[in-house]
């Protein structure tokens, strides 16, 4: 039996360190903010370093789509796998395929993180209201 006692122990103190992933994207189509996928990795990246832990994301074979899985590994060799997602392509040429594994990409690091998109104009709306001057 395979032990991840030390990167399950260093994940959940990234965990606690983990950022927003902030929606700035804007997508025209819809009308509405989206987290990139640096937004994603921006959230986490830091967190995960500062505890020993390194991010890969692997693609894998598949038909139609993209398969992606996310891959945490620890400075002490154990690994974690959040297991493999797939999203079909709707377009089956270059451009479809990357946009595919972009999504793939966001929505893979995304659930295995435990993290959800943030609006910044959520975080706006909390803020005190700037205070008048006489």
């Amino acid at each position: 039996m395979t032990t991840i006692s030390e990167i399950a122990k260093a994940f959940i103190k990234a965990q606690k360190e983990f950022g927003p992933a902030l929606k700035t994207g804007v997508n025209p189509h819809f009308r509405s903010k989206y987290a990139s996928l640096e937004n994603c990795i921006d959230a986490v990246i830091d967190a995960l370093h500062n505890n020993g832990l390194g991010l890969m994301q692997k693609t894998h074979d598949c038909e139609g789509g993209v398969k992606i899985e996310t891959v945490l590994i620890h400075e002490s060799g154990q690994q974690m796998t959040g297991g493999l997602l797939f999203v079909p392509a709707n377009k089956h040429d270059a451009q479809g395929y990357g946009s595919c594994m972009t999504y793939a990409r966001r929505y893979s690091l995304l659930a295995f993180m435990g993290i959800a998109p943030e609006d910044d104009d959520g975080n706006a709306a909390t803020k005190a209201p700037p205070t008048k001057k006489a």
